[in-house]
């Protein structure tokens, strides 16, 4: 198989889809691997290390579309990339189709299939290609809130940890799955006082035996969102349905009662976001203000620190690359139900249920179209 890699182009997207281990790990099974000029470049990956690793570097992205057959990305085509598909290419990245009718409009239209990161989902539920940044993402959400509760980017002026003798800083996770337990890592390292809403008592009961003590559960409904959310220096957007739009969880009234330089950041803006007001922002741009709280609601929150997020995403998404590249996308899928579940868009059809649901097309079984 023709393995493409193209350098990103969303607005500062520092990561890329392929390290060179990657590169020679599919080239020793026969492959022919792809790099886009400067691909790896904002993570300090030169084309010579790829050239190395035995993959012919194209100079242009054209060049490498017309002749991949399957394109390995970090994130979701942009506009300008929907003419290079074309029809049984396969597009392997993160597409979180469920918010985005624009592209998935694009991608049925081009007749691709499009395997999706966040949804390759094993037998107990879990995500393993959606873990590894979802954790620096939750990592992350509080060191950014952190510096967002700075008096000088508007905040209130409070420090998380606090000092003897001065109220630690209060942080809310709304979810205790993989980005509500790194960022309750982090904030319990800082000294925040902590509470974690959760659907799951399982869940909460996980929190509580690894915690103990030192952070708050509670069951997630309206009333303790509110209780919490109102009394908040942080509030961190942790909520995740696989392939689905993350349901509002806080209302513009909930924020309208909070405090004036309080901070929320929503992780899941991805999929849409869980906070009333939530729009995609950037690095460069990453804020805006509801009633006196400052959102922070970037959609690529780990491609600053894109080394570190490249190689994390290249551990998980290699294997499951190998896979198709070996047997094909049909044979991989039919072998493995967990890489079935990431086909979301299939030859002009929907074939995610949730995809489908939320933006309104008929569900097809990607099995039926493999």
């Amino acid at each position: 198989m023709i393995i493409g890699v193209p350098k990103e182009i969303k607005a500062e997207e520092y990561r890329v889809g392929l390290v060179p281990a990657g590169v020679r790990a599919l080239i020793r099974t026969g492959h022919q691997v792809l790099i886009e000029t400067n691909a790896g470049a904002g993570c300090l990956i030169p084309d010579e290390e790829y050239s190395r690793a035995g993959a012919r570097i194209v100079p242009g992205p054209e060049e490498l579309y017309g002749q991949a057959e399957m394109i390995i990305k970090v994130k979701e085509p942009q506009p300008r990339e929907y003419p290079l598909l074309r029809r049984g290419q396969i597009m392997y990245a993160y597409l979180h189709l469920a918010p985005a009718p624009e592209l998935t409009a694009a991608l049925l239209e081009q007749g691709v299939y499009g395997v999706a990161f966040e949804t390759i989902q094993l037998p107990d539920g879990s995500l393993p290609l959606l873990t590894p940044m979802s954790e620096v993402a939750g990592r992350m959400s509080v060191m950014v809130g952190a510096h967002c509760l700075t008096k000088t980017q508007g905040g209130r002026g409070v420090l998380l940890g606090g000092v003897p003798g001065v109220a630690r800083g209060k942080v809310t996770s709304l979810g205790g799955g993989v980005v509500g337990l790194a960022a309750t890592k982090i904030a319990v390292g800082m000294g925040a006082e902590v509470t974690v809403l959760d659907v799951s008592q399982k869940r909460l009961s996980y929190l509580d035996d690894i915690f103990g003590s030192r952070i708050t559960t509670l069951m997630s409904n309206p009333d303790n969102i509110w209780h919490e959310v109102v009394r908040s220096n942080l509030v961190i957007g942790a909520v995740l349905i696989p392939g689905g739009r993350a349901p509002y969880l806080v209302t513009r009234n909930m924020i309208a009662h909070m405090k004036a330089g309080s901070v929320i950041v929503d992780v899941a803006v991805d999929q849409g976001g869980c906070i009333e007001t939530t729009r995609p922002t950037t690095h460069t741009d990453p804020t805006f203000v509801v009633d006196g709280v400052i959102c922070y609601c970037v959609a690529n929150m780990p491609s600053v620190v894109s080394r570190t997020s490249t190689f994390a995403l290249a551990n998980v998404t290699l294997p499951y690359a190998c896979r198709i590249a070996d047997d094909g996308l049909k044979k991989a899928c039919h072998k493995d139900p967990a890489l079935a579940k990431g086909v979301n868009v299939a030859l002009g059809r929907v074939t995610h249920p949730k995809v489908a649901a939320d933006l309104n097309y008929d569900y097809v079984p990607p099995l039926e179209l493999l």
